[in-house]
């Protein structure tokens, strides 16, 4: 059994709180993020994970949505070969509710080559990604949580001086949580503290 200390992370400001190991150090530390992410990292396996806030895309369905937002992450990162391996149904959040409309939550997995920042795709790395969509429609916000889990690293990615190339080590193996878990303990224990975050639609 994985042993990994887990802690609650405030985010935006502590408009927004979620739970997840304490191994992933806030990337903000080390580098400037988008003021509508957060973003953390575990350096010694090359994981990560993301939380952005986004303007509600209304065209796009709840039922495909998760789908839609690993699809044009994939375009943004100029991904290849990717497989979408699994989507959820759409989930009501009674617990995120906002003037008596709950979130709804979508969750997909899916499988891409992506090359780290701006290294070509010589460089690409197999990378498994996991993403949720709860859409806070009253707010008019489509929050993203995506983790990223690394299944090979590629010998010229920039990557692999901080880990290894060649197959990722299994997390059972390096005693720490799964990233599967890691995102599912991440999607499971978000809240929303703070509504005036939104904006003027939560006025």
């Amino acid at each position: 059994m994985a042993v990994d200390s887990t802690a609650v992370r405030s985010l935006f400001g502590g408009a927004i709180s979620t739970t997840f190991p304490i191994r992933f150090q806030d990337v903000s530390n080390v580098r400037q993020v988008p003021d509508h992410q957060e973003a953390f990292v575990d350096p010694e396996r090359d994981e990560s994970l993301i939380i952005e806030l986004l303007d509600l895309k209304m065209d796009v369905a709840d039922s495909g949505s998760a789908t839609w937002f690993l699809q044009d992450l994939a375009n943004e990162q100029e991904a290849e070969g990717t497989i979408i391996t699994e989507q959820s149904a759409v989930f009501e959040a009674p617990e995120l509710c906002y003037r008596n409309m709950p979130a709804v939550i979508i969750t997909a997995i899916g499988q891409m080559a992506v090359a780290k920042g701006r290294q070509g795709r010589e460089a690409q790395n197999l990378v498994k990604v996991y993403l949720a969509n709860i859409r806070l429609k009253e707010v008019g916000t489509d929050v993203l949580i995506t983790a990223y889990e690394p299944l090979v690293i590629n010998p010229m990615s920039e990557s692999a001086t901080a880990v290894r190339a060649g197959m990722a080590v299994p997390a059972a193996q390096s005693g720490v949580m799964p990233m599967a878990e890691v995102f599912k303990l991440a999607v499971s224990s978000f809240k929303v503290h703070d509504w005036s975050l939104f904006g003027s639609a939560a006025a």
